[in-house]
């Protein structure tokens, strides 16, 4: 299906996994977290209940590092049965600082894509998770500049995003949003009238993971990385 971005005048960008490395600190700290636990249970199961932990501390927590290690606590209390040392419970805290205090790596061209484009276009961050850590990687990246408004949401849905794009007077059909997760910058666009590009990065979360049957019927363009953005938005 062609797709015609002629009429577009504003672009967003997500950041974690978009426009630098995020992701890789997770599942390297799950690593960590399972070698923490591995007395007490398998690999596998530590990974299915600290994800269902994060699940159902979503609405708590919210996402992001802090939200991650308060279910690793958590977690680690109960498949203990409460036994867990402090000693422990103090290197799980550890794994999150460090993840806190993690460089940030921007992915292979980013800033170039950055820089051609908000010479033409408005260009936005809309990211999601901890506002403090956001805005903590966000002046390491450098990239500030490039970015006309910067929005941490507590959560990326249809109504998040056009309580967004009503409050900067943004007309959806004239807004191109690129991401790599489909269920958060991908498919709620396209069902508020927007656009999207998927720009898959190499590992997702399972939470972000969507079926064939919502991806089917949707209007979309997917990227094999961010530079390809500039053979389409000239």
């Amino acid at each position: 299906m062609e797709i015609n971005y002629q009429n577009i005048k504003v672009i967003g960008f997500d950041a974690d996994d978009t426009l630098w490395v995020n992701e890789t600190y997770f599942r390297d700290a799950e690593k960590e977290f399972a070698q923490l636990l591995s007395k007490y249970e398998t690999v596998n199961k530590i990974d299915q209940e600290l994800f269902r932990m994060e699940i159902d501390n979503l609405p708590l927590y919210g996402y992001g590092v802090k939200a991650f290690t308060l279910s690793m606590v958590e977690s680690a209390l109960e498949i203990s049965n409460y036994n867990v040392s402090t000693k422990t419970i103090e290197a799980i805290l550890n794994i999150g600082k460090d993840m806190l205090n993690k460089p940030v790596e921007l992915l292979d061209g980013v800033e170039e894509v950055l820089k051609t484009l908000s010479k033409k276009y408005r260009l936005i961050l809309a990211t999601k998770g901890d506002l403090l850590d956001q805005e903590r990687k966000l002046e390491k990246s450098g990239l500030t500049d490039y970015f006309h408004h910067i929005e941490v949401l507590s959560d990326k849905k249809e109504a998040n995003y056009s309580n967004l794009l009503n409050h900067l007077d943004i007309n959806p059909s004239e807004f191109l949003m690129i991401g790599n997760s489909l269920k958060s910058d991908v498919l709620p666009l396209i069902n508020i009238k927007s656009h999207a590009i998927h720009v898959p990065f190499h590992t997702t979360w399972a939470h972000e993971e969507v079926t064939d049957a919502e991806k089917n019927g949707k209007a979309y363009k997917t990227l094999s990385s961010i530079d390809k953005v500039l053979n389409i938005l000239k």
